[in-house]
C-alpha cells in the first residue's frame, strides 16, 4: 500500500461518506488521482462497492497501529554553542522542552511506550523515567559514532515504531493514533543541504550535487517489512567501519533512493534547533539564550544581543569550545571553557601567560580575557588552517616557530608539574580504578624514569605544554600558536613529546621532528629523555582523558593512542637508558 492508498484509507476511516473532493484535499492529491486510488483500493478489497472499509482494511489498521517511539538524543548538540552545556532535547521552546513537548505528543497519539537514546549528559534525561513512563537506552559510543548506532542499539523496538530526532518542534501534532504504511518526513521547503528530493512518483531519490532537495524533517514511521528491512540494514551496517559517522537514514536507501515513501509536511509546521540563532528565531524568551558568554560579548563591544549575528560553532577542541560571530561587521572567536575545565585550568595563570607572550608574535593578543570565567575572545583570522603532521614543510615551520619560542626564554611565576600533573588528573576519577586493567604496571613503569629525568641537564622557561599539530595555525601572516592555558615553567623539550604523542608518531617520526628541532644537533641523552617526556605526556593526557570520560565527554581513539604511547615510550626510553 503506498502513502497516497493510505491517506484516502484513513481519511475515510475518520471520516466515512467523505465525497472524492474532500478526499483530494485531505490527502493532498488530485482528484484524478483520489479517483484511481479509490478503485485499487476497491480492487485490492479494503474498500466495499459502496466505499466502506471492509473487514481486511480493520484487520490491517489494528495491525499497522504506531505502539511505540524511539527518539534519538544522544549526541552533543555542538552547534548549540554558545547555549550552556545542555543537551538539545532538553532545550526550552515557549517553556516546554522539547523532549517533553514530542512525548506529550505521543501519548496524545496513544503511543505510550518511549524509548530515548541516551548519551551525552545521559544523567539529565533519568527523570524522563518516572515523569513520563520512558524507557532509556544509553550509547556509550555517542563521541565517536553517529546516530545510525543509536538506532541499531534500538533495533528491537522498530515494529509499527516513530523515529524522532530531539532536535525538533512542532507546532502541530506530527503523530496520529493510525498509521498504515511506512514513510519518512520531508518538508515542502526547498534545501541545498538537503541528501533527497521529492520526485513526481512521492518517491525519495539522491539529489545530484548542483540540485535543490527537499528539508529533511527526520521523523519516520516503521511497519510490517519495512521495520524487519530496517533491522537488517542496520545491524549490517552497524559492524562497518565506514558508517562510524553516518546518520541513520543511510540504512533506507536501496541505490539511489529510499525505500519507503515521503510524508510531505507544510512548511514550517516541524523545526529544527541547530543553532543558536534557530533558537533565537523560534524564541527570543527562551530561558536558553540567556548565556553568559552572550552577554560578556554584548559588554565588551557594547552591543545588544541581537547585534551579534552569524553564529557558527568551531570545531569543539579537547578542552573547550569555540564559536565564531560577528558584530559590527567584524568577525571573532570565543572559546568557552568545557566540562570540568575549572578545576584543569588556573584561568589567572593563564592570563599572565598571555601578558608574558604580549607583543611577541607568537599569537595574536586576546581582545578579551576573563580570568574568572576563562571567556576569551579573538579576531578571526581568514584563511587560517592548522598544523599537517604529515607535512616535511608543516613540521620544520612548527619547530622552527617552537624553538623561537624556547630560545625566548620567557618567565612567569607558576610551573606545570608535569609529574605532578599526572597524580593530580588521576585523583579526579570519581572510580579510584582506571579503565585500563594494566594501569598500575603502567604508571609505575613511567614514573621510574622521573629520577633519570631529573638528573638531567635543563632549562627551565615558559613551555606551552600542549604544543600539538592542531595548535600551530598557518596564515599569510606565518606561523602562530594557539591555547596557553596549560602553558607554564618546565623544560621546554616537554613541547617536542607533546607534538608527537599527540600526532601518534613513532620512534623514527619523533626522532626526526627532534632532529629537525635540534637543527641535527641533539645529544643522545637529550633525546632520550624526550622519550621519556612521551611516555609522561601520554599517562598525563590519559589520566585527563580519564576525568573527562567521568563527565560524559569522551574522545574515543585519541585517549586509546595516549595510553599506547605511555606504555611504548616508557619501555623504549628504559632500555635506551640501560644501554647508556
Amino acid at each position: 500500500m503506498n502513502c497516497v492508498e493510505s491517506e484516502v484509507l484513513l481519511a475515510l476511516q475518520q471520516a466515512p461518506g467523505l465525497t472524492q473532493r474532500e478526499l483530494a484535499e485531505e490527502a493532498g492529491v488530485s482528484l484524478g488521482l483520489v479517483n484511481r486510488t479509490l478503485q485499487t483500493l476497491k480492487m485490492e478489497g479494503f474498500l466495499d462497492r459502496e466505499g466502506q472499509l471492509t473487514e481486511k482494511a480493520r484487520i490491517l489498521l489494528k495491525e499497522r497501529k504506531p505502539r511505540r517511539a524511539v527518539i534519538l538524543a544522544a549526541g552533543y548538540g555542538m552547534r548549540m554553542v554558545p547555549v550552556s552545556n545542555t543537551p538539545k532535547a532538553l532545550l526550552q521552546v515557549h517553556g516546554e522542552r522539547l523532549i517533553e513537548r514530542q512525548i506529550r505528543q505521543l501519548h496524545a497519539a496513544g503511543v505510550n511506550d518511549v524509548c530515548v537514546v541516551v548519551g551525552y549528559r545521559k544523567e539529565q534525561f533519568e527523570y524522563l523515567t518516572d515523569q513520563y513512563g520512558a524507557r532509556l537506552i544509553f550509547n556509550p559510543d555517542y563521541a565517536v559514532r553517529n546516530n545510525l548506532h543509536s538506532l541499531a542499539l534500538a533495533a528491537a523496538d522498530l515494529e509499527n515504531c516513530y523515529v524522532i530526532p530531539c532536535d525538533l518542534w512542532c507546532e502541530e501534532n506530527p503523530f496520529r493514533t493510525q498509521e498504515l504504511c511506512s514513510w519518512y518526513a520531508v518538508s515542502e521547503e526547498e534545501d541545498s543541504q538537503s541528501d533527497v528530493r521529492l520526485n513526481r512518483k512521492g518517491e525519495l531519490v539522491r539529489k545530484a550535487p548542483a540540485e535543490t532537495g527537499n528539508r529533511m524533517v527526520g521523523i519516520a514511521y516503521f511497519c510490517g517489512g519495512d521495520a524487519s528491512e530496517l533491522r537488517r540494514k542496520l545491524a549490517e551496517q552497524d559492524r562497518l567501519r565506514q558508517y562510524a559517522g553516518a546518520f541513520w537514514e543511510e540504512a533506507l536507501y536501496a541505490g539511489d533512493r529510499m525505500t519507503v515513501p515521503a510524508r510531505v509536511f507544510p512548511q514550517a509546521s516541524a523545526v529544527e534547533i541547530n543553532t543558536y540563532e534557530q533558537l533565537r528565531e523560534l524564541d527570543s524568551s527562551s530561558n536558553n539564550l540567556q548565556a553568559d558568554a552572550i552577554a560578556a560579548i554584548c559588554k565588551v563591544f557594547g552591543v545588544r544581543a541581537d547585534e551579534i549575528t552569524d553564529i557558527a560553532v568551531l570545531k569543539k577542541g579537547m578542552t573547550n569550545r569555540s564559536f565564531l560571530f560577528s558584530v559590527r561587521g567584524e568577525q571573532y572567536i570565543m572559546r568557552i571553557p568545557g566540562e570540568g575545565t575549572d578545576k584543569l585550568i588556573n584561568r589567572r595563570q593563564e592570563a599572565r601567560v598571555y601578558e608574558a607572550i604580549r607583543g611577541k608574535g607568537l599569537c595574536d593578543d586576546p581582545v578579551y580575557l576573563n580570568a574568572e570565567t576563562g571567556y576569551k575572545i579573538t579576531k578571526y583570522l581568514p584563511g587560517v588552517r592548522v598544523c599537517n603532521p604529515e607535512s616535511e614543510e608543516d613540521l620544520t615551520q612548527c619547530m622552527a616557530k617552537l624553538r623561537e619560542f624556547h630560545r625566548m626564554h620567557l618567565q612567569v611565576e607558576h610551573r606545570f608539574d608535569l609529574w605532578g600533573q599526572i597524580e593530580f588528573y588521576e585523583s579526579l576519577w570519581p572510580n579510584p580504578q582506571s579503565m585500563y586493567r594494566d594501569y598500575a604496571e603502567t604508571k609505575t613503569a613511567v614514573l621510574r624514569l622521573k629520577d633519570w629525568v631529573n638528573a638531567q641537564p635543563k632549562e627551565n622557561c615558559l613551555t606551552h605544554i600542549d604544543a600539538v599539530c592542531d595548535n600551530f595555525l598557518f596564515h599569510e601572516d606565518g606561523v602562530q600558536l594557539t591555547d596557553w592555558e596549560y602553558a607554564g615553567m618546565q623544560d621546554p623539550h616537554v613541547d617536542l613529546a607533546m607534538f608527537a604523542v599527540y600526532s601518534a608518531f613513532d620512534r623514527e617520526k619523533l626522532d626526526h621532528l627532534i632532529d629537525l628541532y635540534f637543527e641535527g644537533d641533539c645529544p643522545h641523552e637529550t633525546r632520550i629523555k624526550v622519550y621519556c617526556y612521551a611516555a609522561a605526556c601520554g599517562l598525563l593526557w590519559s589520566n585527563w582523558c580519564e576525568y573527562k570520560s567521568s563527565l560524559g565527554v569522551e574522545f574515543g581513539e585519541y585517549s586509546l593512542q595516549q595510553y599506547r604511547a605511555a606504555k611504548e615510550y616508557a619501555r623504549l626510553a628504559r632500555k635506551e637508558i640501560e644501554r647508556l
